[in-house]
């Protein structure tokens, strides 16, 4: 078998999926001794499915650095969660970035990490955060513990048992005390990271919810400590949320 057969099968779709995933939110561009690092494969081999995969155009390389391609991003788009998910909640993250005049963030649970699905910023940027596409712990963001607050126990504990290392000095790093500000999400309606994920930064984050009345998503509004209220903003973006679970829900 040719190594470009081998390239086609199931060991071929691991080493692309390898490549893929050398890429994150810092990492948008590699040279190729790079990403012979990051993928963990020989230099011929992460050369050769490199080149195959900017044919398909899964990758793009302008110049020296290799980047994701455009038609995985258009293929993306067509998951249901960019598509469904993303399309009802858009209209409410606007308004809700209208009155707050900071960033608004959409985000889903993707293991023990928020994968952040829609960010909006304006002329605020917030450079300090992560990009739509990539993720953060669910552990002490407010996105991820709007959703942990009405998700099963099992799935709080694989949050809780992979670690709660601290981002910031004001990061809760003990189960009980992520549990004690989970038990306090429902009665509220809205969950809080007061900058334990970056020191200035405060988000507040609610729950949006699917047609069995299952967790989804979260929203959320990020800016800085002296803009961001809680008790001022909490109202609103449970109510943004709760219109885009109704949203959500009567397109499923």
């Amino acid at each position: 078998m040719s190594p470009a057969e081998r390239d086609t099968g199931i060991g071929g779709l691991d080493r692309a999926a390898a490549i893929l995933g050398a890429f994150d939110a810092g990492h948008r561009e590699l040279t190729l001794a790079a990403l012979v690092t990051r993928g963990g494969m020989p230099r011929s081999t992460t050369h050769r499915i490199a080149d195959r995969m900017i044919r398909l155009g899964w990758l793009d390389k302008p110049k020296d650095r290799y980047r994701i391609g455009n038609r995985l991003f258009e293929i993306s788009s067509l998951a249901p969660i960019r598509h469904q998910l993303r399309e009802a909640a858009l209209p409410f993250l606007q308004d809700l970035h209208s009155a707050a005049k900071t960033t608004v963030q959409l985000g889903v649970l993707e293991g023990t990490q928020i994968l952040v699905v829609e960010r909006i910023s304006g002329h605020r940027p917030m450079p300090m955060l992560i990009q739509a596409g990539g993720r953060i712990p669910a552990y002490c963001s407010a996105l991820g513990r709007a959703i942990l607050a009405y998700s099963e126990p099992a799935t709080i504990e694989a949050v809780l048992a992979a670690g709660l290392p601290p981002r910031t000095p004001r990061t809760l790093t003990t189960k009980v005390s992520v549990l004690r500000e989970l038990t306090a999400v429902p009665e509220r309606g809205w969950a809080i990271d007061r900058e334990e994920g970056n020191i200035g930064i405060t988000c507040v984050a609610a729950p949006i919810f699917g047609p069995l009345n299952e967790v989804a998503a979260a929203l959320s509004v990020t800016g800085p400590t002296s803009m961001v209220r809680a008790e001022r903003i909490g109202p609103a973006v449970r109510m943004a949320a709760a219109a885009a679970s109704r949203a959500y829900t009567s397109r499923r």
